[in-house]
């Protein structure tokens, strides 16, 4: 029995959302441990910065679910361009943006980092307007473009967040 690309992309995309929080909490707990982040053992040291990151991204993850989630249950068909677009959004944008804030957020030189996230934060949104202008905006009801505009919102609120711990607070950074 051969199985559905479909389902394999499907499966690709989602775990492609899912993966930047994973990987966020378990960066934390392992900095935790090294010098310079000793502040990680104590939340009630953590700057706000961590808190918006941790509910907007939070917020985001939530919206990016329920919209795969209601993709399987409303029977709404995504063709194979679409599962491209969005599985090149997610790991050809998305993830190198994740890994280089990661970079960032550990450097003794966090600024050195500026244009390359940039860059790469540019590129993500032209992939993430491809996918929304040429593949949603006729076919996405009030529901649906919702939970784009709150996993949007999320991810934008938290990159904010994080690009003003990074490049601004000079206290905390490692």
């Amino acid at each position: 029995m051969s199985e559905n690309p479909a389902i394999r992309t499907d499966a690709a995309n989602l775990l492609a959302s899912l993966m930047p929080g994973g990987l966020f909490g378990v960066a934390l707990v392992f900095l935790a441990g090294q010098p310079g982040f000793g502040w990680l053992i104590n939340p009630s040291r953590y700057p706000w910065e961590l808190w918006v990151i941790a509910l907007a991204g939070t917020v985001a993850t939530t919206a990016g679910v329920l919209d795969w989630r209601y993709h399987r249950t409303a029977g709404i068909r995504v063709g194979p361009n679409e599962h491209r677009a969005e599985l090149l959004a997610l790991a050809g944008g998305g993830l190198p943006l994740f890994l280089l804030m990661c970079a960032a957020s550990v450097a003794r030189q966090s600024r050195a980092f500026l244009l390359p996230v940039l860059v790469v934060l540019l590129w993500t949104v032209v992939l993430i307007c491809y996918d929304e202008f040429v593949f949603h905006r006729r076919r996405c009801d009030g529901h649906e473009a919702l939970l784009h505009r709150t996993l949007l919102a999320g991810h934008c609120a938290a990159f904010l967040a994080w690009a003003h711990f990074c490049f601004v607070r000079e206290v905390f950074h490692g």
